[in-house]
């Protein structure tokens, strides 16, 4: 841990109405002034790492609204993250079931991405055979194990077709002369579960003088392992993105997903002490550009048709790794205000966390529960047809609490926009 960020903090105070933790309970030590009072204790050697330290940095959401109120520039995301490897390499909450879990999804499925597809696979033959309606309508899920039980109505609907089938390897520009050359991350759960997304962003960016390059089958990009305590498979997983995407060979490397985004901006920072990656990876984060922020500053042709078959409302919910962590808020907004037929109503606590959080809503389901309710009221009272987010997770956990017919329908602000396209030469 880099005890310099540590001083950083002035315990103003500032930081603790924008902390959902704290916010709920008022409690000091669930705040990030708290929690940074404690790794400076640690630090110090005044207080021993312990089983109730760890249980306080995972309560932690690491939404990072903490770092856009913070005057003093205190990054705590690299606290956050540090502190949590720490913890992983003491071992405090190690037990049986979690390492087993821990080994299957962050060392197995995340770290090889061809079985991770295979698994998708089986997932979507569940779900479409009828057998996952037919489990749990027969009441079978009582007799899954615990853990398996709270997890399987978390389950993702997995698509019918994957990236690498719906975008070419290279697909040039349309109508329009090419300008850049860019690739695109397709991610690992996105590529999955909303690889229409993926789809629309390749469409988008070709409608706007670029050549995208896809390659079909693409590694985590190791934000999962960041935030998850394993600092090594993190830059495992950055040395293969950087070793696939040559960052010299394009103009921008795009991420359409805010949690990505915000880990794949600072590979330089992961990297700095490997004497083979740290120049690629400073060059790397040079050209890892968030949909909206490249499409914006490229000057991305305006719509002359309608995203939708008729004129409706929508409102925006920011992703916390895009605001807090990207500071990207306008972007998005402008994107949407520029579609013809689509009128934009500001959100409620916009940039407040939804409880998805990475795997938030799996390790601390009653809070996350309780953020979900409390954003998913705020949307329903726009009165609007659509709520638009950048966030594989984001994007999941507002379908889970958007779930009446009368709800909003959940999309990414650029499916939107590739759809005003596709509809001026339907």
């Amino acid at each position: 841990m880099d005890y310099s960020i540590l001083q950083q903090c002035m315990h103003c105070g500032m930081c603790l109405p924008t902390c959902p933790t704290y916010d709920h309970t008022k409690l000091e030590r669930n705040s990030p002034r708290g929690r940074i009072a404690l790794m400076r204790a640690v630090a110090d050697g005044a207080f021993e790492m312990n089983y109730a330290f760890a249980g306080e940095m995972s309560f932690c959401l690491g939404c990072l609204a903490c770092e856009t109120a913070c005057p003093a520039g205190v990054r705590y995301a690299d606290l956050f993250e540090s502190a949590r490897a720490d913890i992983e390499q003491a071992g405090l909450l190690a037990q049986p079931e979690r390492t087993f879990w821990r080994w299957i999804t962050l060392r197995t499925l995340f770290t090889h991405p061809r079985l991770l597809r295979w698994t998708g696979l089986g997932l979507r033959w569940w779900q479409q055979s009828g057998l996952q309606d037919l489990f749990r309508s027969a009441g079978l899920v009582r007799f899954l194990p615990a853990t398996l039980r709270d997890l399987e109505p978390l389950a993702p609907e997995v698509r019918t077709a994957f990236s690498d089938a719906l975008i070419p390897p290279v697909l040039p520009p349309q109508n329009a002369p090419q300008r850049f050359r860019v690739a695109l991350l397709t991610g690992c759960m996105q590529d999955l579960i909303l690889s229409e997304v993926n789809r629309d962003t390749a469409g988008v960016l070709a409608e706007n003088g670029c050549e995208v390059v896809t390659p079909a089958l693409q590694p985590c990009c190791g934000s999962i392992h960041a935030h998850n305590g394993e600092p090594a498979l993190a830059m495992q997983q950055a040395r293969r993105l950087i070793d696939l995407f040559d960052p010299a060979g394009f103009d921008a490397i795009i991420s359409n997903a805010g949690g990505c985004g915000s880990h794949l901006k600072k590979f330089s920072h992961l990297l700095a002490d490997d004497p083979r990656y740290a120049e690629r990876a400073r060059a790397w984060d040079s050209k890892v550009k968030d949909i909206h922020e490249w499409l914006v500053e490229i000057d991305f042709r305006k719509p002359t048709a309608a995203g939708t078959p008729t004129p409706c409302r929508a409102t925006y919910h920011d992703s916390c790794h895009l605001c807090h962590g990207q500071k990207i808020t306008s972007q998005p907004r402008t994107i949407l205000r520029a579609i013809p037929g689509l009128e934009l109503v500001e959100l409620p606590e916009a940039n407040w966390c939804c409880g998805s959080a990475g795997v938030y809503n799996i390790t601390q389901p009653e809070m996350a529960s309780r953020l979900k309710d409390r954003k998913c009221a705020h949307i329903e009272q726009t009165n609007c047809d659509l709520v638009a987010t950048a966030n594989p997770g984001c994007h999941l956990q507002l379908e889970a609490g958007l779930d009446s017919p009368q709800s909003p329908f959940v999309i990414h602000p650029v499916s939107l926009l590739a759809a005003a396209y596709r509809n001026e030469n339907p």
